[in-house]
């Protein structure tokens, strides 16, 4: 077996000026996705409205969440929340002077 040994840490783009999004590992029914955020939002119009569901967990940073029914989560390093398919939310905040790293996950 050949060691493809990575970390989530490593290979951070000096230039953040848009959101950096990496798919880790996917399969038909799963995708793993990095997304580092360094003060970064989800547009001010619409929601993602995602076919799946999807986990995701703060690594490292801060975040919030806001979901379409206004309730507003969030999470730390260490936390992480299970999003049904279909529930509209976006980003509404991120940390601006620390890379937020987010795991996320999406199945059906």
């Amino acid at each position: 077996m050949v060691e493809n040994k990575q970390s989530v840490f490593r290979g951070i783009p000096r230039d953040l000026s848009d959101e950096f999004f990496e798919v880790i590992a996917s399969s038909d029914d799963v995708k793993i996705e990095r997304i580092i955020s360094r003060g970064h939002t989800s547009p001010q119009t619409g929601w993602y409205d995602q076919a799946q569901n999807e986990w995701v967990i703060v690594l490292q940073g801060e975040g919030q969440l806001t979901f379409s029914d206004g309730r507003v989560v969030t999470l730390v390093a260490g936390e992480h929340i299970n999003i049904p398919a279909h529930c509209k939310h976006k980003v509404s905040w991120t940390k601006p002077d620390t890379d937020t790293i987010w795991l996320a996950v999406f199945y059906t």
